[in-house]
């Protein structure tokens, strides 16, 4: 079996995978969103001391385990330093006190392995990563071979959720605030400009839109907060749309996926079929449970790099807060 750790934000995880089944033998997550919302968003220093808390009250319940243990895998990069650090350094000590190898594992990979979780994988793959501090397409051809092909120039689709929230004093995290607003309201009330839409750029961008919905909640009140969330939703899952349509013009889809944290949100999906219909790409979804950050992922590509002998020596097992493929 394999051990994994995930402390890249405010979400600590462990899990335990069995290599052979990829089965996920055990998860557990203790989210940090309680403590955070005081201060309407992550605070790295309070989420490190919090890991250095919940991650070894779950390791605890993980002992039983330890002597089928074939090595330890852990998130080191993307993610906030403070926080990375407290992951890898209970990864080293494990991988030193049961003599077992390190499998460092990017974050980002691990979020497309969400889709594989007790799963055998199914390349190539185009996927749309959208979280909190991600949005980017990947053409996946393999565990190996991974390109990204769109990015973000500014604030990610997640964060624009979090930060339009936190301008109506909601709280954090944002996405399921907002989501569940945009319910009560009319999607067409707000006419709210489409971000590049009369730009070239093969990329996406949410600061303006940001601030379009920043000068309509000045100027209305808290009972227009439903049909500008709704708006609101509307016009930044349409510009990510849009921007998939030009760019499968160029290369059409025949596996399609979304995947991070934000891919929770039930109007994203709703609208999907809608976007592939075209094509007759195939769709590929993570369960709800898998799409924030989690060990389970981590474990899953940790069992496909297991079975590459893919290990990390100990002295280059390094926690990384910029990285991509």
């Amino acid at each position: 079996m394999i051990l994994s750790i995930e402390s890249s934000c405010d979400d600590s995880s462990i899990a335990i995978s069995e290599i052979a089944t990829k089965k996920l033998v055990y998860h557990k997550k203790i989210s940090q969103e309680l403590e955070h919302a005081v201060y309407g968003g992550v605070v790295p220093e309070l989420a490190s001391r919090l890991h250095a808390e919940a991650l070894p009250k779950i390791l605890e319940e993980c002992k039983g385990w330890f002597g089928q243990l074939k090595a330890v895998a852990v998130t080191n990069a993307p993610g906030l330093s403070v926080t990375l650090v407290e992951g890898v350094t209970m990864a080293k000590a494990l991988s030193l006190t049961l003599d077992i190898p390190l499998i460092g594992v990017n974050h980002l990979k691990g979020h497309i392995y969400s889709l594989f979780i007790e799963q055998e994988t199914q390349f190539p793959l185009t996927v749309l990563l959208v979280s909190g501090g991600h949005t980017q397409v990947i053409e996946v051809e393999s565990l190996d071979r991974m390109e990204t092909v769109m990015r973000t120039m500014d604030d990610s689709f997640g964060e624009s959720f979090d930060k339009v929230a936190k301008m109506m004093g909601l709280g954090y995290p944002g996405g399921p605030v907002i989501e569940k607003l945009a319910l009560e309201g009319d999607r067409e009330r707000y006419p709210f400009p489409i971000p590049l839409q009369k730009r070239g750029e093969m990329a996406f961008s949410y600061s303006g839109l940001k601030n379009a919905v920043r000068l309509a909640i000045e100027e209305g009140s808290s009972e227009d907060y439903p049909d500008i969330a709704a708006s609101f939703e509307h016009i930044a899952t349409e510009h990510l749309f849009r921007k998939l349509r030009k760019y499968f013009k160029t290369r059409p889809p025949e596996r399609f996926a979304i995947v991070g944290g934000a891919s929770a949100n039930r109007y994203l999906r709703g609208r999907i079929e809608e976007l592939l219909a075209p094509y007759g790409a195939d769709l590929l979804l993570a369960q709800l449970q898998f799409c924030s950050d989690n060990a389970a992922m981590i474990g899953r590509i940790a069992v496909d790099l297991y079975g590459e002998k893919s290990f990390t020596p100990i002295g280059e097992l390094h926690s990384a807060p910029k990285s991509d493929f």
